[in-house]
């Protein structure tokens, strides 16, 4: 049965994932694993230390993108750079590096310009989403532990809001490229490597999501307790 409105916290995990099941990723990203037979969301978020208004304010922003809420800004900071950080290292070493070993299989029979055109394209691309993401992990993240732990800092979380660049837009580029201008001779294996990089550009414009929406309002706040101190 759908579920209207926002899950709430007495709702069941399994629920909440039979009926959206691309809250895997975000089960998983929060360090979550599978077997949590009939226990609620907020069961599951305790036994596993993971603040459960920040786990279902993520879920229900994603189901629901279109739904403007005001964004708490009391939402644990250790729960969302946890997050954010397993979401890194899924997509670096684990779905970007997965995607090319695909697309390399689906393209190995045509060895002309076109394939080899489209796997440095892709090559290029999964660098700079790299460096995106490092530039998190070694200049964001340290700081905002440093605030935490109330030592003041030069940096400013405006700087990475005004430096984030939407990274999936080039996979957007990839996709058409193969659209439009790849004549595959056969369909099976480029179509499901295609569904994926389509898979993996939603995944990346959530994930852009969340530090847009909901990780730079509550560090600018963190910034602004800090200040009065």
């Amino acid at each position: 049965m759908y579920h209207l409105g926002k899950y709430k916290e007495f709702d069941k995990m399994s629920d909440l994932i039979c009926e959206n099941y691309a809250m895997l990723l975000v089960m998983s990203r929060f360090g979550i694993a599978l077997g949590f037979g009939e226990q609620s969301i907020g069961e599951v978020c305790r036994k596993n230390d993971v603040d459960k208004k920040t786990f279902l304010t993520v879920v229900n922003m994603l189901i629901d993108e279109e739904r403007q809420d005001e964004i708490d800004t009391s939402l644990s900071v250790k729960s969302l750079i946890a997050y954010l950080r397993n979401s890194h290292a899924y997509f670096l070493d684990f779905r970007l590096p997965a995607i090319r070993l695909k697309l390399v299989e689906a393209l190995n029979r045509d060895h002309n310009d076109v394939a080899r055109a489209i796997i440095r394209y892709y090559d290029e691309y999964v660098a700079e989403v790299r460096k995106h993401m490092q530039y998190e992990e070694i200049t964001v993240f340290p700081y905002v532990d440093l605030l935490l732990d109330g030592k003041k800092q030069q940096y400013h979380i405006e700087i990475f809001s005004k430096q984030h660049d939407h990274v999936d837009a080039k996979l957007s580029e990839l996709k058409d490229i193969i659209i439009k201008y790849y004549p595959a001779k056969s369909s099976n294996e480029l179509n499901s490597v295609l569904f994926d990089i389509f898979s993996c550009s939603r995944d990346l414009a959530s994930h852009n999501s969340v530090e847009d929406h909901l990780f730079v309002p509550v560090i600018k706040a963190l910034e602004q307790k800090r200040s009065i101190r």
